[in-house]
């Protein structure tokens, strides 16, 4: 994500590669979802099939205290959780 830290909205880029056995029409289920530092899923900002190509997200902490943040990728066979952190 850019910026991070970040007050009061960061912007998470993430690719989905063209993956052998998956039709280019179909896509790849995926889920973009953010944690806080309790585990608690406060916000989902994917959850769609999404076709091969780059996408860029938004992410608006101004309804969230400062602190420590998760964002969860999923894709298919692939998973990453990342830290950000929101300043106020």
């Amino acid at each position: 994500n850019y910026p991070n830290p970040f007050n009061p909205s960061t912007k998470i880029k993430f690719q989905i590669p063209l993956s052998r056995g998956v039709s280019e029409g179909r896509g790849v289920l995926t889920q973009l979802i953010i944690y806080d530092i309790l585990g608690r899923n406060i916000a989902t900002l994917v959850n769609e099939q999404l076709q091969p190509g780059t996408y860029e997200v938004d992410f608006d902490g101004s309804y969230y205290p400062s602190g420590v943040y998760f964002y969860k990728l999923t894709g298919g066979s692939f998973s990453a959780v990342n830290k950000m952190l929101l300043i106020k």
